[in-house]
């Protein structure tokens, strides 16, 4: 049996440390819910969206969904938040 302390490595540590820094961000600049996006950044959550949603029906990962609601935070936040999810060690 493996205890949660050893699920978060120092990978996924960052993965949640940088998810949590772009959301920061984020919020702390005004720019949620797409407010101030690019189009090459709309084009990165476009290319995010589309791999979660193939992952999810392959892999069956269905937390990685999560990373949809956070793309109202921007790139920053939604792509280390779907890192840190998909790292996770598979049982």
């Amino acid at each position: 049996m493996s205890s949660r302390r050893s699920d978060l490595t120092p990978l996924r540590l960052v993965w949640a440390g940088l998810a949590l820094l772009g959301a920061g961000l984020a919020l702390w600049r005004g720019e949620w819910l797409w407010q101030g996006t690019r189009a090459s950044e709309i084009v990165a959550q476009i290319v995010l969206v589309l791999w979660c949603l193939i992952e999810t029906m392959v892999r069956r990962n269905w937390a990685a969904l999560l990373t949809l609601p956070a793309l109202g935070l921007g790139i920053g936040a939604a792509l280390p938040l779907y890192l840190f999810i998909r790292s996770r060690r598979i049982v």
